[in-house]
């Protein structure tokens, strides 16, 4: 009796060993692509989320100002893993891999873009464009249609030259009260290089403070504040004036602004759920 059921113990041993070998064999051999959850946030660092038309933010210099709109377009995003590798989603097809983030479409303050087709992989930066490639721009009506419509119906087109709006932010300014109105639109128009303008297409890397897990079980989604006051007190001090504050394209003034703004993004959080 008591080798039979020393047999016995061992054979369930055995079979619980297998199962769980096989299961973990069969776990790690499944290499179907899963999904990823990119939320923006848009804040100033010590107010919280912006509500437009509402929002007051007081600069470095002093000056108040809050913003009527708030959009910019992201584009180019790619996934680093653990190993470095770098998968890529839908670079320069903005048909597929453009969106346009707009706080008007905020819901509890975010703004969401969904991946699929993501492969399974354990992630730990992200990287994005902020604005448009020229690559994908010189691509023309065939691989850019559908965004360009999208793009056109939320004004994040020129309607006097050729190219995308990359940012567009409106509001009022003023010192003691809110008085005068701003219009900052940054973006490129046509090809930067025959034009011999500056590019304002701008790539961003972010560290994630937690392993973003792709699988078919898990969907992360990856939290990132973007802190608008760096438009005025960021790495350039800047002052809303009459002779910026209806600025439109890739003045110096916009420059300045478009450097300002490649800081504002920081990775909050990343949940696996």
């Amino acid at each position: 009796m008591y080798k039979f059921l020393s047999l016995l113990s061992a054979v369930i041993i055995l079979f619980t060993f297998t199962s769980c070998r096989n299961n973990d064999e069969d776990e790690s051999q499944d290499t179907t692509p899963g999904k990823l959850q990119i939320k923006f946030e848009n804040g100033f660092n010590n107010l919280g989320d912006i509500v437009l038309n509402q929002t007051t933010q007081i600069s470095s210099q002093g000056q108040k100002h809050q913003f009527s709109a708030l959009k910019y377009i992201i584009s180019n995003i790619s996934l680093v893993d653990e190993a470095g590798n770098e998968f890529k989603y839908n670079e320069n097809n903005p048909d597929k891999g453009a969106f346009i983030i707009d706080q008007s479409d905020a819901v509890a303050g975010i703004v969401y873009i969904n991946l699929d087709e993501v492969p399974k992989r354990n992630y730990k930066k992200v990287k994005f464009g902020l604005g448009l490639s020229q690559n994908a721009y010189l691509l023309g009506q065939e691989g850019q249609a559908e965004f360009w419509t999208k793009a056109k119906q939320k004004g994040m087109t020129w309607s006097w030259a050729a190219g995308y709006v990359f940012v567009k932010l409106e509001g009022k300014y003023g010192a003691a009260s809110l008085q005068t109105e701003f219009m900052n639109h940054t973006g490129n128009m046509g090809n930067v290089t025959a034009n011999n303008t500056p590019d304002l297409y701008r790539e961003i890397t972010l560290d994630l403070p937690t392993t973003a897990r792709v699988s078919t079980q898990i969907t992360p989604s990856i939290h990132i504040l973007a802190d608008l006051n760096q438009f005025l007190s960021g790495e350039n001090t800047l002052s809303l004036n009459s002779i910026n504050d209806m600025m439109m394209g890739s003045s110096q003034h916009l420059v300045n602004v478009t450097n300002n703004l490649t800081k504002m993004f920081k990775v909050d959080h990343v949940h696996n759920d």
